[in-house]
């Protein structure tokens, strides 16, 4: 009976054994494919972002309240004649000064541009604009203006009207205050710096109503973010799968090692009764 019991015991052992092999390398397989599409996503998504996105980092309060002085933005790549009213860019133009600026886009080509009406409100093409994104509310100018846009420009202010240096500052210079828009660098999208500001920029409707529509909407970040987090949880739970597997495997196959060697320890005792 003993040496029955063992024979069993042993084959019980060998069976569970062999029926726990596949799903072991089964799970290392999946394991290792999670590790792998983990490294595309995470990479990939850095590096799309790398060639989609500059960082720029904010020198004034022009921008308050959305977007404060040394915050550091993240603005997309994109050409000057593809920004749109409300939009929010990274610019340079040596008659504003020698470094890159951050302004919002008031006025495109042909675009008149004036203030204010009886509400305080800018005009665009004779169209009030309600400017919500305005630093304590407005108005939109302490000065009153009029200018027309030439084409190929822009036409910028910054949302903290009182200190802002802007197009207004600049009516007088050759270009009547407007920029080229060869001289954008990119349009914001969100705030990478410090964290407790990290989150995309939002959009504004305030020229929605305008002839060819408002502001543009927000670029690939979003979907690169999403990226660069699925690859990341990617790899750490492929690379968790080992360690886990031997913590939990490892204490079931000393489990059933445990229970092989009650038959072989009853070995010697049926010898006993033989040789009696």
């Amino acid at each position: 009976m003993s040496a029955t019991s063992s024979s069993t015991g042993t084959i019980r052992g060998a069976t569970g054994r062999s029926g726990g092999a596949p799903r072991r390398r089964l799970g290392h397989t999946l394991s290792g494919v999670a590790v792998a599409l983990g490294c595309v996503l995470f990479l990939g998504g850095f590096g799309w972002a790398a060639l989609v996105y500059r960082p720029y980092t904010v020198p004034t309060g022009s921008m308050q309240p959305g977007v404060q002085p040394g915050d550091k933005v993240l603005a997309q790549h994109v050409s000057g004649s593809s920004v749109r009213r409300g939009d929010v860019v990274v610019f340079q133009d040596p008659l504003w000064g020698d470094l890159p600026e951050v302004k919002r886009v008031i006025g495109i080509g042909g675009d008149t541009v004036e203030c204010c009406d009886r509400r305080g409100r800018l005009q665009v093409d004779g169209t009030p604009v309600s400017e919500g994104y305005l630093k304590d509310g407005g108005p939109a100018s302490i000065t009153g203006f009029r200018t027309t846009v030439p084409r190929g420009e822009l036409f910028l202010l910054g949302d903290n009207r009182p200190v802002s240096q802007d197009s207004r500052v600049h009516l007088q210079d050759a270009q009547h205050g407007s920029v080229p828009a060869s001289a954008v660098k990119g349009r914001v999208d969100a705030t990478a710096w410090p964290l407790g500001r990290m989150g995309m920029l939002n959009r504004t409707a305030a020229f929605d109503a305008l002839r060819g529509g408002g502001a543009s909407g927000h670029g690939p970040l979003p979907w690169l973010a999403a990226m660069v987090v699925a690859g990341a949880a990617l790899i750490l739970g492929g690379a968790a799968y080992g360690p886990v597997e031997k913590l939990f495997g490892g204490g079931r196959g000393r489990d059933r090692g445990n229970g092989r060697t009650g038959p072989a320890r009853g070995r010697p005792a049926s010898r006993a009764e033989g040789d009696g």
